[in-house]
C-alpha cells in the first residue's frame, strides 16, 4: 500500500471523503477512529495512530484531516515523517464560533497550526476556509502571554491550496415528486459529463466567484431569463400547474433543516423563525434532520413540542436513501449556520430540487448566488413567509447553482493527483491548468 489514509473523526463529511478516496484511489490503506468525543480525538489521536499503524516501507503518501495533530504523529513515528504529508481542512479552529471568547480552547487551533508547519501540502475545502484560517493566525497567536512566534502565515501560505469537497451525487429521479420530474433529467455522478477545468486553487489572495447579476438569474417566479441552469433542479419544458397535478396547490410548503444538532448551526434562529410563521397562522411542514452528538441543545425538545402539528420528520436518518427521499419531497432547505466552511447538506438538498436559503456570510457567497442569501433574521423570515403564502415560487424555481463544480466526477482526478507520491511535495503548474 502506497497511500496511508488516517481519519481521527470518521463520520459526516470526513467519512464521505475517506470512503470516496478508498473506493477511487488505487493502493490505499486506511485507519480511523469513530466520530465520537471530537475534543478527545483532537487531543489524543496521534498516540492511537502511532500504535495502530504498523511500519511499512511501501507507504509513499500520508493523507489526514486536520483533526489529527500531524506534528505529534510525525514526532512519535519518524518513519511517517518521510512521506508526502497531505493535510485536509474540513473546518478550522481559529474561527470556530464559541459563546464566549474565554471558552475557546487554544490547543485545538494551535494543533492545526503545528500540523500545517510539518505538512507538505495543505488543502482546504473552500477559499473561505483557507483565508479565514491564514488571516487569523497572527491574531490567534497574540493570545499567548509572551514569546510569540512570528511569520507563521508566511511559512504556511505557500503550501496551501483549495480543492472543493467532492460529492458523489446519486440519481434521485425515482424519489422526485411530479413537479420536480417535469424538468430535465437529474445530473449525477452516474452520468459522466465532460471533464471540468481543474478546481484546485492556489493560496494567492483571491475573491469569491462572481455572482450573476439579478437580471441574469432566474427570478423567483421561475422565468428563465438567461443561461441554462447547472443545478439538478431541472428546467421546465412546458407550462404546468402549480406542482404538476391536481390538488397539489393545497400542499403546505415543506421546509427542511438537515444540519448537525449543535449550537454552531444556530437552531435557535431557525426555530424562532418557524414559530413566527406559526404565530402568523401560515401553513408549512418541517423536517429536522442531521446528526446528534453527546450534547443536544435544549431548543430541539422545546421546538418539537411547540411545532408538533407542523412536523413531517424529526431526527437523524441513518439510511441515506430515506434521507434523500425527504430532501426530494421538501421545497426549501434552510441554513442558519454560524459555522460553515463548505456545507455538503445544502448542496445535496439542491441536488434533490430544494430552493436554498443561506446566510450571506461564511462560505455561502462562494457557492450560492446572491438571490439565495439573506443578511438578517428578518430577511429569512420574510422569504419563508412569502414561500408559505405562495409555495409555487419555490416549487417552480430553477436553482442557479453549479453542482457539477462540486461533484466527484469533476474533482476526482485532482484528488488522485494529490495522492501521487511522484507528483512532488507541492502542486505544480500542470495541476492548476
Amino acid at each position: 500500500m502506497s497511500v496511508l489514509l488516517l481519519e481521527a473523526f470518521y463520520g459526516g463529511s470526513h467519512k464521505q471523503l475517506l470512503d470516496l478516496l478508498k473506493e477511487s484511489v488505487e493502493d490505499c490503506v486506511s485507519f480511523t477512529l469513530p466520530a465520537k468525543k471530537w475534543h478527545w480525538r483532537a487531543r489524543t489521536s496521534a498516540l492511537y495512530f502511532m500504535q495502530a499503524v504498523l511500519a511499512n516501507s511501501s507507504y509513499r503518501v500520508l493523507f489526514t484531516s486536520s483533526v489529527l495533530n500531524l506534528a505529534e504523529l510525525v514526532a512519535l513515528r519518524p518513519d511517517l515523517g518521510h512521506l508526502k504529508k497531505v493535510l485536509y481542512f474540513h473546518e478550522n479552529q481559529l474561527v470556530y464560533p464559541v459563546r464566549k471568547s474565554q471558552e475557546r480552547d487554544f490547543q485545538y487551533g494551535y494543533n492545526q497550526i503545528l500540523s500545517c508547519l510539518v505538512a507538505d501540502v495543505v488543502v482546504f475545502n473552500s477559499s473561505f476556509n483557507m483565508e479565514s484560517f491564514l488571516s487569523s493566525i497572527s491574531t490567534f497567536m497574540k493570545t499567548m502571554p509572551d514569546h510569540r512566534p512570528k511569520d507563521l502565515e508566511r511559512l504556511i501560505r505557500p503550501k496551501c491550496h483549495v480543492l472543493h469537497f467532492p460529492i458523489r451525487f446519486p440519481d434521485v429521479t425515482r424519489f422526485l415528486p411530479a413537479h420536480k420530474r417535469l424538468r430535465h433529467p437529474v445530473r449525477c455522478d452516474d452520468i459522466h459529463a465532460p471533464a471540468a477545468k481543474s478546481h484546485i486553487q492556489t493560496s494567492s489572495p483571491s475573491s469569491y466567484p462572481d455572482v450573476e447579476p439579478p437580471e441574469k438569474m432566474l427570478n423567483v417566479a421561475g422565468t428563465n431569463q438567461s443561461h441554462e441552469p447547472t443545478s439538478v433542479t431541472p428546467h421546465q419544458e412546458t407550462a404546468s400547474p402549480l406542482c404538476g397535478h391536481e390538488g397539489e396547490k393545497l400542499r403546505p410548503l415543506h421546509i427542511v433543516w438537515p444540519h448537525r444538532w449543535e449550537h454552531d448551526k444556530d437552531p435557535q434562529l431557525f426555530f424562532q423563525t418557524l414559530l413566527k410563521l406559526k404565530d402568523r397562522q401560515l401553513s408549512f411542514e418541517v423536517s429536522v434532520l442531521g446528526e446528534t452528538f453527546t450534547d443536544v441543545p435544549d431548543i430541539f425538545s422545546e421546538a418539537k413540542e411547540q411545532l408538533v402539528d407542523h412536523i413531517q420528520h424529526w431526527g437523524f436518518m441513518p439510511s441515506k436513501e430515506d434521507y434523500l427521499k425527504v430532501l426530494c419531497q421538501a421545497d426549501v432547505v434552510v441554513s442558519t449556520a454560524k459555522h460553515e466552511f463548505f456545507g455538503v447538506a445544502m448542496l445535496e438538498a439542491v441536488h434533490c430540487g430544494c430552493y436554498p436559503l443561506c446566510p450571506k456570510a461564511l462560505v455561502y457567497p462562494e457557492i450560492f448566488p446572491a438571490t439565495y442569501l439573506y443578511s438578517t433574521p428578518e430577511q429569512l423570515c420574510k422569504r419563508l413567509q412569502e414561500f408559505c403564502k405562495r409555495p409555487q415560487l419555490a416549487r417552480q424555481h430553477v436553482v442557479q447553482v453549479s453542482l457539477s463544480s462540486f461533484s466527484w466526477d469533476s474533482l476526482g482526478d485532482n484528488f488522485r493527483s494529490l495522492l501521487k507520491a511522484d507528483s512532488g511535495r507541492m502542486f505544480t503548474d500542470k495541476h492548476l491548468a
